[in-house]
């Protein structure tokens, strides 16, 4: 197969499997999603789930979130993780939205990149999911199976945005990257892989990668 026809492939496959594509953080607006993204960074999106209805429970915004003190925002927080770093970014986003935004989420990257504790992924989720901007957010999901697909070399996360960016239509970012994420976690996942019901990566992909596999399960 070449390039192209493995990267219809997937668009298909992923397609089929996945025709409507529900986000995983539960939120309302851009505020809250901002919010639940940066509290996703090295947690799960279900522990996430669990933890934000507590928080917008006293704080959906971000008049009522500066209220609350730093400490108030990282005992509601703790069990994300990182819950020091991540209660000075919350409160100190929230001034700033204030201060510069008239409280409302600015639908601007670079804006949002300049937030404390909002880093590129963040930013891009949140461009995607709130503001439906192409961009494309790679997380681990999709840096291992672009990686896995023979698409990126796996370096880092940078190089895979930009390889994916590049082979897939830019009107096809947002509704991919999320169709991925689904897929790595139900089909290709890092630990008890099973390649048999990975149909995308037995078809396409890296010779490496699946030689390393058989290796493995003999």
């Amino acid at each position: 197969m070449t390039k192209q026809e493995k990267v219809n492939f997937v668009i298909e496959t992923l397609n089929r499997l996945y025709p409507e594509v529900p986000i995983p953080l539960e939120h309302k607006d851009p505020y809250t999603l901002l919010i639940a993204v940066l509290l996703s960074a090295q947690s799960t999106d279900v522990r996430v789930n669990q933890i934000t209805p507590l928080l917008f429970k006293i704080a959906d915004n971000p008049y009522d979130m500066v209220k609350l003190s730093v400490e108030e925002i990282k005992e509601i927080i703790k069990p994300v993780g990182l819950s020091p770093m991540k209660s000075k970014g919350i409160h100190g986003l929230s001034k700033i939205l204030i201060e510069k935004y008239d409280g409302k989420v600015p639908a601007d990257l670079e804006a949002l990149e300049s937030f404390p504790a909002v880093g590129h992924k963040t930013a891009s989720v949140v461009m995607s999911q709130a503001f439906n901007i192409p961009a494309f957010p790679v997380d681990t999901h999709i840096h291992r199976l672009m990686y896995r697909w023979g698409f990126s070399n796996g370096k880092n996360v940078v190089q895979t945005e930009r390889d994916a960016k590049r082979l897939f239509p830019k009107d096809l970012w947002n509704k991919l990257h999320l169709q991925i994420i689904w897929y790595g976690r139900q089909y290709s996942q890092a630990r008890g892989w099973d390649l048999e019901k990975d149909t995308i990566t037995k078809k396409i992909g890296r010779k490496s990668v699946l030689n390393e596999y058989h290796k493995k399960k003999k």
